[in-house]
């Protein structure tokens, strides 16, 4: 593989200082989770931005979340078709083997995939329509939520589909059967989260006013 090359010197520098200070003081905290592997109550399903940090947010500690992220935080809908479905592979590895209690959907502000979806959706964006995009193939998850916004400014409704990603992605979860069976039998929730990065704040999803309130 001669197209790998060494640790640029900060992230070098940085692990060092980790491994000196964090996990030298937590040390049999690490041996413990090596040795008895792991058993996290939730699975977090977040979106790739650098932004959002869902360990912090949290307060968790390593061992205590599953956690999966891709662009806009988006679940495709149960299609087994042979294809590789990372998320699907994710998903299918909390609920059945992990058999975590909580899965939870996070989404944010200003997020950058949504933001291609409603410009793709719009006409904005032909280059996420090409067949070769990958970006674009992926945020084709998210397109019929285009349609369920409401009327406004561009900025309004694009926050909105942030919020719609999380919901179209709860629906596309419970069309799991493994899913479906472990929600049916109370061995598993679905949460669904919206992350405001500037003012620090959570909304949750709350299905009995089909709306995302304070947390």
């Amino acid at each position: 593989m001669k197209h790998a090359r060494p640790l640029p010197a900060y992230m070098v520098t940085r692990y060092h200082g980790w491994k000196a200070t964090t996990h030298a003081e937590n040390k049999g905290w690490y041996r413990r989770l090596a040795d008895e592997g792991q058993r996290p109550r939730a699975m977090i399903i977040s979106c790739c931005d650098s932004r959002v940090h869902v360990t912090s947010i949290f307060g968790a500690d390593q061992g205590e979340f599953f956690i999966h992220r891709n662009i806009a935080n988006l679940v495709p809908p149960f299609q087994p078709d042979g294809s590789q479905h990372g998320t699907s592979a994710a998903v299918e590895y909390a609920v059945t083997a992990l058999k975590v209690s909580h899965l939870v959907v996070l989404g944010h502000s200003s997020c950058g995939g949504v933001a291609g979806c409603y410009d793709m959706c719009s006409g904005n964006a032909p280059e996420l329509e090409e067949t070769g995009s990958f970006v674009g193939r992926w945020m084709d998850i998210l397109r019929p939520g285009y349609d369920m916004l409401p009327e406004g400014d561009d900025e309004a409704r694009t926050r909105a589909l942030e919020k719609v990603s999380v919901t179209v992605s709860l629906n596309n979860l419970m069309t799991f059967p493994f899913v479906q069976k472990a929600v049916e039998e109370g061995t598993l929730s679905l949460h669904g989260l919206w992350n405001d990065i500037g003012e620090g704040t959570l909304e949750g999803y709350d299905p009995d006013v089909d709306a995302f309130v304070a947390i």
